[in-house]
């Protein structure tokens, strides 16, 4: 398993666009899986990366950040609580 952390949170903003944080995210957090839906206003993120931390400073410049859920997916994978 290449990235550890399973990442997800809700992005709520103005303006919001799920292209240019695709662009953002992958041009500089490495990781995989990432998926953006949403519209202008309400955006979720799911991502795997080894530094969620990256996710969650970035998103924070873009608006209120909540439901966040990092979840470590080797501890996962060896049947412990992620």
């Amino acid at each position: 398993m290449d990235y550890v952390y399973d990442t997800q949170l809700l992005i709520e903003g103005k303006n919001l666009n799920d292209s240019k944080i695709i662009e953002y995210i992958n041009g500089n957090i490495e990781g995989d899986c990432l998926l953006v839906v949403g519209d202008d206003e309400l955006i979720k993120i799911h991502f795997h990366t080894n530094t969620p931390w990256k996710v969650l400073e970035y998103c924070a410049s873009l608006g209120e950040v909540y439901d966040v859920v990092i979840e470590n997916m080797v501890r996962q994978a060896n049947g412990l609580q992620g």
